[in-house]
C-alpha cells in the first residue's frame, strides 16, 4: 500500500497537503492489516491444519489496498467510505466463519473455542452501521472505522492464555 503514496517533486511542506487523506487511510488500513494478521498468528499457532476457507479472508484482505487507495484519492466520498466499510465488513464475517470452521473441525474443546467473541460481534455490527453512515457523513464513518481498530489494538487475548496454560 505504501508504495501507493505519490512522492511530492517538489522539497515545502505544503506539498505534502494533498496526500493527507492518502496517509490518513493508509494508517487506518495499515493497522487494521496488523491487527489481523496478529489475530490470525493467533488462530493459525492453535491449529496444526486449514482449509480453502482461509483464501476468503485472503481476499478481502486483498481488497484492501485498493479501497484504501480509493478512499484516499477521493478524499473519502461517500461510496469510498462505504466500499472500505464493505471490505472491513467481508473481512470480519469471513474471519468469523473461518474461526467457527477450525472449531467445528476441532471440536468444542479444542484451544479455539474459547468463549463469546464479544469485540468481533461488535466489530460487525460497527461496521454496518459505518456503511450506512458514510452516505450521511463519511467522517463519522471513518471515526467508528478507526475505533474498531483501536478497541483491537489489543489483541483478543483468549486464544494467547488457553495456549500459556
Amino acid at each position: 500500500m505504501v508504495l501507493g503514496l505519490k512522492i511530492p517533486y517538489e522539497d515545502p511542506l505544503e506539498n505534502l497537503g494533498p496526500l493527507k487523506p492518502i496517509f490518513i487511510s493508509y494508517i487506518l488500513s495499515f493497522v487494521h492489516i496488523g491487527i489481523y494478521w496478529n489475530n490470525h498468528h493467533h488462530m493459525m499457532y492453535a491449529t496444526d491444519k486449514i482449509n480453502g476457507a482461509i483464501l476468503h479472508l485472503l481476499f478481502w484482505l486483498s481488497l484492501l489496498p485498493f479501497v484504501t487507495g480509493w478512499m484516499g484519492e477521493n478524499y473519502f466520498t461517500a461510496v469510498s467510505v462505504a466500499l472500505y466499510g464493505v471490505d472491513l465488513l467481508m473481512s470480519s464475517i469471513v474471519y468469523f466463519i473461518l474461526s467457527r470452521a477450525l472449531i467445528k473441525y476441532y471440536g468444542k474443546k479444542s484451544t479455539l473455542a474459547v468463549g463469546n467473541d464479544f469485540k468481533g460481534k461488535i466489530s460487525t455490527a460497527l461496521y454496518i452501521i459505518a456503511i450506512i453512515l458514510s452516505f450521511i457523513n463519511s467522517w463519522v464513518s471513518l471515526g467508528i472505522y478507526a475505533f474498531v481498530a483501536a478497541i483491537w489494538i489489543i489483541p483478543d487475548k483468549r486464544i494467547e492464555k488457553v495456549l500459556v496454560e
